[in-house]
């Protein structure tokens, strides 16, 4: 029999949080499909139509915290994928320094095109 390998540790708390996110990915992407496919058709989306449902708090909410989530969830389960491939060491280090900062640099370009479309300007030219 196949010995079970998981690098989450039992109980631990990225195990639970990948599995809450995963759920709630599945809420938004069925939320997502039903607006932008069954409400309105790929080809009546516009740029205009999406920047008006981003001026809606409730749907920026939506947006921001489905990047966060889907960036959490992804990129600790690529990294998750790797330990669980023998990935150890300095390479494990380098692995989770990379996908750290590649995190945040998608959270940085997701917050910001997510502020251009909803016309909220953080910095304000003097």
């Amino acid at each position: 029999m196949a010995e079970r390998y998981s690098s989450f540790q039992a109980g631990g708390r990225l195990w639970l949080w990948q599995r809450i996110t995963a759920a709630f990915l599945i809420v938004v992407l069925a939320f997502h499909f039903f607006l932008l496919h069954f409400v309105h058709h790929a080809d009546e989306v516009t740029f205009a139509m999406s920047a008006g449902r981003m001026e809606t708090w409730s749907y920026y909410s939506l947006m921001i915290l489905f990047l966060v989530t889907a960036t959490f969830h992804g990129v600790n389960g690529v990294y998750n994928a790797l330990i669980n491939a023998g990935l150890t060491g300095v390479k494990r280090r380098a692995v989770r320094i990379a996908l750290g900062v590649a995190s945040l640099l998608l959270l940085v370009q997701g917050f910001r095109t997510a502020n251009a479309w909803a016309g909220i300007d953080l910095i304000p030219i003097l």
